[in-house]
């Protein structure tokens, strides 16, 4: 089991440890709710050290990433970030991911902790093009920054500007006294707020930085299972549950990031997917009866017929009401559609709502 380099201080913090991705990380300390609304209302941080970090760099850089990611991100200028995923040549997803453009022949990608061997051997095998591959997740911190109130709780420890960062950009400048650390106005809770990539040497530091900053604005440590309540809520995709090798991204409702203004891997038949049409589409869903629905249960319809699954599930701390996402039968992927969740072999019944839950 690795561990972050603050894996000690969220022990002495009273976390609740637990292994995820390979990785010894907290999964609450005061309690999943309590740190949900903490996200919604004002500023939590979250350890998310265990996400991988490749640097690409060289003239074919950008060429390597346009051949392997669905995105076009021909569209990036420095500072950007982008949205994407690494589509494998059967119609799935090897993984999602970020693409940052630290310059014209630079470029940061960052990717899921569960896939960090898979991703770059996956990169790797189309490196055609002489690109310099450096995998960093080994040696970079990670820390989210979430919630209302988190620009003010940082701004005193940067000369950025983070008010005036717009969605998905980036700027490296000095950090609580740290040099050359990355800010990003990225997130996956969709309560607004930044992701701070530094140096692994600086972890503690900058932690207690964070924390005394953000000490009037009622800062809290967050654990795994609130940030998975939060991202559920917004309706954001988690590999491994809603997407995976077998899920195309159209069915997931990845088209956005599907564009087929390149090539890029499988993408002739992913256009011919969009052309005919899917048969199954990922949806959200709330509870109309009274039940919890978990990954991997079934979904019915009215006459008890399979139609698709559960891919994630939960009591939304927000709403106060049962919600999850899965792929069902287009036919029962429109808005408003009556759907049947299998409980303990009891059809419970559910409706298709648009995304995202939080408005």
């Amino acid at each position: 089991m690795k561990n972050t380099a603050l894996t000690e201080v969220h022990i002495r913090e009273g976390a609740k440890m637990v292994p995820f991705a390979g990785y010894n990380m907290p999964v609450q300390y005061a309690g999943i709710n309590a740190e949900h609304d903490t996200v919604r209302k004002a500023v939590g941080v979250f350890d998310v050290s265990h996400m991988g970090e490749f640097i690409l760099k060289g003239d074919g850089a950008l060429d390597l990433i346009q051949q392997v990611t669905s995105n076009d991100a021909s569209k990036l200028y420095d500072g950007k970030v982008q949205y994407s995923c690494l589509p494998n040549e059967n119609g799935g997803i090897v993984d999602d991911l970020l693409v940052y453009r630290i310059d014209e022949k630079t470029y940061m990608l960052v990717v899921n902790a569960s896939n960090i061997e898979k991703d770059w051997n996956w990169i790797s095998k189309y490196n055609t093009y002489g690109v310099d591959m450096k995998d960093i997740s080994d040696r970079t911190s990670l820390l989210a920054i979430q919630g209302p109130k988190a620009t003010e709780a940082l701004q005193s420890l940067t000369d950025i500007d983070l008010g005036s960062m717009e969605y998905y950009t980036f700027k490296k400048g000095q950090f609580a006294g740290i040099d050359n650390v990355l800010v990003s106005a990225t997130g996956y809770t969709g309560a607004g707020g930044f992701e701070i990539y530094f140096d692994n040497e600086h972890a503690e530091a900058i932690w207690n930085a964070v924390f005394k900053a953000g000490e009037p604005y009622g800062i809290k440590p967050i654990g795994l299972g609130a940030r998975d309540t939060l991202r559920l809520e917004m309706g954001f995709c988690l590999y491994g549950n809603d997407i995976d090798d077998s899920t195309s991204p159209l069915e997931a409702g990845l088209g956005w990031i599907t564009k087929f203004t390149k090539p890029f891997t499988n993408s002739e038949a992913l256009q011919e997917q969009k052309a005919q049409g899917v048969s199954k589409k990922l949806v959200g869903f709330e509870m109309v009866e009274r039940g919890i629905p978990r990954h991997d249960y079934e979904v019915v319809n009215a006459e008890g017929n399979n139609i698709g699954r559960v891919t994630s599930g939960t009591q939304s701390p927000s709403l106060q009401k049962a919600i999850g996402m899965g792929y069902v039968d287009k036919a029962y992927a429109k808005e408003g559609s009556e759907i049947y969740i299998k409980i303990r072999d009891n059809k419970v019944k559910a409706q298709v709502v648009k995304l995202p839950f939080i408005k």
